[in-house]
């Protein structure tokens, strides 16, 4: 009996550490280990027939980012909006625009969303508003409040009107508009009908809080918030230096922008909108808020955004845009170790990183990085290193920038060039609707007329459907795949290394000590056959691995075995590969079975 009991006992300890060995002590939070996906509203899913996606489209395809295994999606802007820059010239902070839907809708939507356990995260645009905003319209009037409320200047000293400085536009142009009513130039930073708010006036800053409460009351759970360098500008408003790089006056290239970018009060705000939503959080005893703030400013700008000497905390997701920056399709594996170690050096400790492949402003990865071959290679590269990822639609199927027509254009930055500069200026080609089956407007919507957009000509090959349904690899597969290991410890709270092998290998190694399993991530970032033996990375690499993932390049399928010591790549070949720890807990747990039926038999005597 007592060698039974015994036997029993140590089957139950064995059987239990099974079951919860993989587990960590600590805890991160929701964000921490989240996979972003960003929405383009208007190229989505049409609900209405109209030809432009709306709120209702994008709650019928919710069940679709759940399958995808994201944890959270963000919205680019969904105001009303006069559409001169397509939601981001803002005439009402708290409602939504009629060609998306209403309020009603919205909540809608957030509650759907939340059945399934996904975040909703909106576009915040701080830094302007239209021209037809209520705020404008009273400041034109300089009505009691609203005086001061925008960034008002007269012209400069001894001219009849000229500019009060040299400052350029974003896009083109002089920065400064006349109004012939108030008779003085605002500032716009961006579009004419963008004029930029004077957050230098507390009124303005306090009202913006309010938007972002308003909508926190709406149920969302963050915010990312545009254009965030152009919030201050210098007191004084002095002439800014050339930059001797362009010979345009009235290109934003013509000069140093350091008196319109990267202001102190600039990060200081980030730290105030911070403290707002973590106080929301203590106030509703809610679950975190998050902040994501797009700044492509230089690393050491950047930094600063995740919190300051005193320990304030601002952003927990300051953009990491070095992907999309410094990476083409040029780059080689040595480019992309130097990259990515270039911002994990600047995340301070206690902070996550993340990654950030393609959004509505750039070009799509197939496209910016040399064709279709590298889709597999920049997902498997992003699911694998440590941290937060940030998926643009329809990145997930391959889908790549549609050539649009000047007669087609609607992006307002390219329409006010001209019809042989445009293509420099465009961000339509990135924009187009996403591409959901083989039916008539790729399933983005029914409606009789043109989509606002047209669609890619290949769009009845590269789509969900399609991908989804083939009995062979896609797209779609590996990345539903690569989302899968995201789970997984050695990814979640694993170390993490990474080597160049060979001419072109990018290696990527994550492992948890605690953990049952190492992962290895392979790409072959060249156009020539690489043989690599991966035992030369890490001595504790096992000499016999097991493909988990492969990318459509591969030659290979998942469950296979190979030598650590001769690993051939394909060119432009993707590939995810683990030690074989799940065959050993498969034999461990038979010997602990065997055990056990031992003990029993031996009760008996």
């Amino acid at each position: 009996m007592a060698l039974r009991d015994c036997c029993i006992h140590l089957c139950c300890v064995w059987l239990v550490l099974l079951t919860v060995g993989s587990s960590v002590n600590g805890q991160k939070d929701w964000w921490e280990t989240a996979s972003f996906y960003q929405i383009y509203p208007r190229s989505f899913q049409d609900s209405n027939g109209d030809g432009i996606g709306d709120l209702n489209g994008i709650t019928s395809r919710l069940p679709y980012l759940k399958s995808l295994g994201v944890t959270a999606f963000w919205l680019s802007p969904i105001y009303p909006s006069p559409m001169a820059d397509f939601g981001y010239d803002i005439s009402n902070f708290t409602d939504v625009h009629p060609s998306f839907g209403t309020l009603d809708d919205f909540r809608r939507l957030v509650a759907e969303a939340k059945t399934l356990e996904l975040r909703v995260i909106l576009d915040f645009v701080p830094n302007h508003s239209s021209d037809e905003h209520e705020w404008f319209k009273k400041s034109v009037k300089r009505e009691a409040g609203f005086e001061d409320f925008y960034v008002w200047q007269d012209p400069k000293p001894g001219t009849d009107r000229d500019p009060p400085n040299n400052w350029v536009a974003a896009w083109y142009g002089s920065a400064w508009e006349w109004n012939d009513e108030r008779q003085q130039f605002y500032l716009h930073q961006f579009h004419k009908k963008q004029p930029d708010l004077n957050y230098r006036n507390p009124r303005v800053v306090q009202t913006m809080k309010d938007v972002l409460r308003f909508w926190l009351d709406q149920g969302v759970d963050g915010f990312r918030i545009d254009a965030v360098p152009w919030l201050f500008e210098t007191v004084g408003f002095p002439d800014e230096p050339l930059s001797g790089s362009s010979d345009d006056p009235l290109s934003q290239n013509y000069l140093r922008h350091i008196y319109t970018l990267d202001q102190p009060e600039t990060v200081d705000m980030v730290y105030q909108w911070r403290e707002l939503m973590d106080q929301y959080k203590k106030e509703h005893n809610t679950t975190t808020k998050v902040l994501m703030t797009e700044a492509w400013s230089s690393l050491d700008v950047v930094k600063t955004y995740f919190n300051d000497s005193n320990n304030r905390q601002g952003s927990q997701m300051p953009f990491n845009f070095q992907l999309i920056m410094r990476l083409d399709k040029n780059s080689k594996a040595a480019d992309f170790k130097t990259v990515i170690d270039s911002w994990l050096d600047i995340v301070p400790p206690g902070h996550t990183a993340n990654w950030v492949l393609g959004n509505h402003d750039k070009r799509r990865v197939s496209s910016r990085m040399g064709g279709d071959h590298m889709v597999d290679i920049m997902a498997t590269i992003q699911f694998t290193l440590p941290g937060i990822t940030v998926t643009y639609q329809g990145e997930e199927i391959g889908m790549h920038d549609v050539d649009i027509s000047w007669t087609e254009t609607q992006d307002p930055a390219a329409c006010q060039l001209t019809e042989n500069t445009y293509q420099e200026g465009t961000r339509d080609p990135a924009r187009t609707p996403f591409q959901w089956d083989t039916t008539a407007n790729a399933g983005f919507t029914n409606a009789s007329v043109k989509p606002w957009l047209p669609l890619a000509t290949d769009y009845p090959l590269v789509n969900v459907k399609v991908e989804e349904e083939t009995t062979q690899n896609s797209h779609l597969k590996v990345f539903k795949e690569l989302m899968k290991l995201r789970g997984t410890n050695a990814l979640i709270w694993g170390t993490y290394k990474s080597q160049v092998l060979g001419n072109n290998v990018f290696a990527i190694l994550r492992s948890f000590p605690n953990d049952e399993r190492t992962y290895l991530a392979l790409t072959n970032i060249g156009s020539t056959l690489e043989t690599v033996d991966v035992s030369v990375f890490d001595n504790t690499i096992p000499s016999e691995l097991v493909f988990r993932v492969v990318g459509i390049s591969s030659k290979h399928a998942a469950g296979e075995t190979i030598s650590a010591n001769s690993i051939q790549l394909q060119p432009y070949e993707a590939m995810v590969l683990s030690n074989g720890a799940r065959h050993l807990i498969l034999n461990v747990s038979l010997i602990i079975v065997s055990l056990f039926l031992l003990a029993i038999s031996m009760s008996r005597f």
